[in-house]
């Protein structure tokens, strides 16, 4: 049985460039992964993409965890914070 989990990642401040330059493997870890059922940017005040709204559907946390520290945009040190979160739909 798997689980959802809403990984909700905030940018560094100033760290835009470092998102576009990482964003190509950014979609293709996930693509290649299989395991995110949505996602989309955060945006900013200004409309620009400032963090990450992913929900993947794992095995368990620890799973979550290990796809989190994999992605491109972790490995290239966008994010300021990351916070996983069971999540359960309801609507949609």
């Amino acid at each position: 049985m798997t689980m959802l989990i809403a990984l909700m990642a905030k940018d560094k401040t100033g760290h835009l460039q470092t998102r576009k330059d990482n964003r190509d493997a950014h979609l293709a870890y996930i693509e290649a992964t299989g395991v995110v059922t949505q996602a989309g940017p955060l945006l900013d005040e200004a409309g620009e993409m400032a963090g990450s709204l992913v929900i993947l559907d794992v095995e368990d946390m620890a799973s979550a965890r290990a796809w989190a520290d994999s992605d491109p945009y972790a490995k290239a040190g966008l994010f300021e914070s990351v916070t996983l979160t069971a999540w359960k739909k309801v609507i949609g």
